[in-house]
C-alpha cells in the first residue's frame, strides 16, 4: 500500500505598516497580523500595558499585557508586533502576542 500525502504550506502574512492597516482597519479585525511602526514618544503606559504605535499619518493603540516583549521597548523605537486587531469601545486596539524592537544602528549619530 502506498500513501501519498500533500503538504500545503501557507505563506506567512506580510508585515504591514500602521498606515497600511489603518487605511481600512475593518478588513483586518479578528485576524492575526504583523505590523511595524514607531512607538509614539511618551505613550508607553506600564500600568495599562499599552502604547501608541504610529506611522506617517496614522496611529494605533497596542495592548501588550500578554505579549512576549524583547528588550529595548522605548519611546521613538521602531517595533515589529504580531497579534490580533480588535475593535473595542469604538476604537481599534492591536492585542500583541510578540513585540520585537529593532536594534539601533551603531553608525547612527
Amino acid at each position: 500500500m502506498i500513501l501519498v500525502g500533500v503538504v500545503i504550506l501557507q505563506s506567512p502574512e506580510p508585515t504591514r505598516t500602521v498606515d497600511e492597516i489603518m487605511e481600512s482597519p475593518s478588513k483586518y479585525v479578528g485576524d492575526e497580523i504583523s505590523i511595524r511602526g514607531e512607538v509614539l514618544d511618551g505613550s508607553i503606559d506600564n500600568s495599562s500595558m499599552t502604547f501608541i504605535l504610529h506611522g506617517s499619518s496614522n496611529q494605533i493603540l497596542v495592548e501588550f499585557a500578554q505579549a512576549s516583549v524583547s528588550n529595548g521597548l522605548d519611546d521613538n523605537r521602531t517595533v515589529y508586533a504580531k497579534g490580533v486587531l480588535k475593535y473595542i469601545d469604538s476604537q481599534y486596539v492591536f492585542e500583541a502576542e510578540i513585540i520585537k524592537t529593532s536594534c539601533p544602528s551603531k553608525y547612527e549619530e
